[in-house]
């Protein structure tokens, strides 16, 4: 076979995986504008708020099934692995400054709207990995081997266990459990248009640190971290 036929072969074969990603790309941000209105659409007939003395099911579902999907297809469809590992970390660490907005937690439990017991880790925890953002991106930036970095792994690994906590605080303060945070409760969470923290943008953050995390294990695998051109 001639060298211009192997050349021919392997820019059909860059072509087709090229037109893969873009399919792929397409097909996320469809969905994402999907899920995004879904929401909001539920939010707006109150489908998230649950039953008084009872478990915030509803809350739980519409965080939950977002990131089953996500797994599910990164572990079944190999286009949208290829998708997620092949993503410019520094857009998806840039967009989790972001979570400075965890101020307005603050600002809700000093309205009285929500409880302390949940506004504080929630709010503190959101504000300390978006003010640190900005640093994470300059890393990503100035050092290709930062994406394997110890710092990188455990910044995104802090995100997680972050909102994990929300969560968890944000259950267990919905008023299912008496006594703990008195009249005040995480019910206005459940309502547009704090609800569209728990039910669209925390698992949202999630798949991005997850994404980040994905693509450490991978270089770090393959000993050559890929190279981060200047934006």
């Amino acid at each position: 076979m001639t060298n211009e036929s192997m050349g021919s072969i392997n820019q059909n074969v860059a072509s087709d995986l090229n037109d893969g990603l873009s399919r792929v790309s397409s097909i996320v941000s469809a969905t994402l504008v999907l899920w995004l209105g879904i929401v909001v659409l539920l939010g707006a007939q109150g489908a998230f708020v649950g039953s008084a003395g009872s478990p915030p099911l509803p809350i739980f579902f519409g965080f939950a099934i977002p990131l089953v999907v996500f797994f599910a297809a990164y572990f079944g469809w190999g286009a949208f692995r290829a998708f997620v590992l092949g993503v410019d970390l520094r857009l998806v660490a840039a967009m989790q400054a972001w979570r400075w907005a965890g101020l307005g937690f603050l600002s809700l439990y000093a309205h009285g709207i929500l409880p302390g017991l949940f506004a504080f880790p929630a709010g503190l925890g959101d504000m300390a990995i978006g003010v640190s953002a900005p640093w994470i991106v300059l890393g990503l930036i100035r050092h290709p081997g930062f994406v394997t970095s110890r710092r990188f792994v455990v910044w995104n690994i802090m995100g997680i266990v972050d909102l994990g906590v929300a969560v968890s605080m944000g259950t267990l303060c919905s008023g299912f459990i008496h006594g703990i945070t008195g009249n005040v409760t995480t019910g206005p969470m459940s309502q547009l248009p704090l609800v569209l923290i728990p039910a669209y943008l925390v698992p949202l953050f999630i798949m991005m640190h997850c994404t980040a995390l994905a693509q450490a294990r991978r270089l770090a695998r393959s000993g050559n971290p890929a190279p981060t051109k200047d934006i």
